[in-house]
């Protein structure tokens, strides 16, 4: 069975939050978010307006967000989740422990 230990290479060094205007095309995407027990599924045409310092160049996902990055995006989940993984063939769905 593979670690859920999360690799904080794959972090941006400290939390880096979105500007208003960077809030503000993230917006209408929103409510088109989809949670699972263990996953959370983004619209794949929001993957367009996230800032690009949130994605790994090398793997062409998104980087292991932290909780306030998360949070900035509109991903809404209680207290304790954690980003640990991205499925990279489908970069869209983040999954949470």
């Amino acid at each position: 069975m593979a670690s859920m230990d999360i690799d904080f290479t794959r972090r941006n060094k400290k939390p880096r939050m979105l500007t208003e205007a960077e809030k503000d095309r993230l917006e209408e995407f929103i409510e088109s978010i989809h949670y699972s027990s263990r996953h959370v599924q983004l619209p794949k045409q929001m993957l367009k307006v996230i800032p690009k310092d949130y994605f790994d160049g090398a793997r062409g996902t998104l980087k292991l967000l932290w909780e306030d990055e998360w949070r900035g995006l509109g991903i809404t989940q209680s207290l304790g989740w954690e980003h640990y993984e991205v499925h990279e063939p489908e970069p869209h769905i983040l999954l949470f422990k």
